[in-house]
């Protein structure tokens, strides 16, 4: 009788997480339409510097994505976020023009008026669906109207920043001359991005809200504090919207009530694309990241075609959006209905 020796055994890869597959679909389309437009389009799309330009326009909406897709993941919804990147870029923009406080200290003290709006409506929203158990929709609608008021009660017209401080902190890049120019506004949103990124891969609250978005009661069963966490989720959530809108200005040097308009929705949108499930539990901020530049890349498609009716760009940005919650409808149906949880967040059982 010969005995398998279990070292010669063939060690079976772990299956692929959602979470990843998901992303890795959205990064396919992503290159595929980028390499699409280089061949089809030209010029425009050859140049190393648009898809900087990509990353400078769409700064805000990265970070934005980043706050919708923490909340997503633990199962919940914010549609408050583009009102307060509106109220967050106004209020700054307002203090700047009036304050009367010249130099970095007028600079810095903006930028704790916008952290102290997001983490307001945070603890506010965070507070009511959390430990009221109100349902998030209708907090964060309340919100959405709340801030968007506020807004307009600041000032109905566009507030240019004069303020050298924050002009000249505004123009600061990173840049190689001839190749590439990175505006400081993007290159806060791809750190924020990375960060958001630790925070729910090695971070403890981040796994709990994976936890929380899969199955809430196996999230009590295991321990977690389940109110804390989504507590937590929408302070995220709103802080970010807040550097969203701070980053705004930054790159236009103007607040105005127009700004974050359906910005929520496309962050919905990004994160969706990126791969982010309504239901909760599977995401991945990179994915959400992706999602961004396929719905920016669409724009600057028809833009770059010179079709000039907006509606074109509406159904194309919704048919894009309806074919990624057919795939992942098709995906995960194929794959059982059992999610496939990361290898990192599954619980390791000690061997007897």
């Amino acid at each position: 009788m010969t005995v398998k020796n279990p070292e010669n055994t063939v060690r079976r890869r772990p299956p692929m997480s959602n979470t990843k597959l998901l992303m890795l679909i959205a990064i396919g389309i992503f290159v595929a339409m980028y390499a699409a437009a280089m061949i089809f389009i030209g010029k425009r799309f050859l140049s190393l510097q648009e898809i900087f330009n990509l990353l400078n326009n769409n700064a805000y909406l990265i970070i934005l994505g980043c706050s919708l897709t923490i909340v997503m993941i633990g199962g919940g919804i914010d549609i408050s976020v583009g009102g307060v990147v509106c109220l967050t870029a106004m209020s700054c923009a307002k203090f700047l023009q009036t304050s009367g406080i010249e130099g970095p200290g007028g600079v810095i003290l903006s930028l704790l008026l916008a952290l102290g709006i997001g983490l307001l409506f945070g603890c506010e929203q965070g507070f009511l669906v959390s430990y009221l158990g109100i349902q998030p929709f209708i907090v964060t609608l309340a919100g959405m109207f709340l801030s968007r008021g506020v807004t307009t009660m600041i000032s109905s017209e566009n507030v240019p920043i004069k303020h050298e401080a924050f002009l000249e902190m505004k123009k600061f890049t990173f840049q190689i001359p001839g190749v590439f120019k990175l505006e400081l506004g993007a290159a806060i949103a791809l750190l924020i991005l990375v960060g958001m990124y630790l925070l729910l891969r090695h971070h403890k609250l981040g796994r709990s809200i994976y936890a929380l978005g899969g199955n809430q009661q196996s999230a009590l069963m295991l321990g977690i504090n389940v109110k804390r966490s989504r507590f937590f989720s929408y302070i995220i959530s709103s802080v970010l919207a807040a550097l969203a809108g701070y980053v705004f200005i930054m790159h236009a040097s103007s607040g105005k009530t127009s700004i974050g308009l359906r910005s929520e929705m496309d962050a919905i949108a990004s994160a969706i694309i990126g791969g982010t499930l309504l239901t909760g539990g599977v995401g991945n901020v990179f994915g959400t990241f992706f999602g961004v530049m396929i719905l920016t890349t669409i724009q600057e498609i028809m833009a770059a075609s010179k079709v000039q009716e907006s509606y074109w760009q509406e159904i194309a940005s919704g048919a894009m959006l309806a074919l990624f919650i057919l795939m992942q409808s098709v995906v995960l149906d194929r794959r059982g209905k059992k999610m496939q949880l990361p290898s990192w967040l599954k619980i390791q059982r000690k061997k007897e």
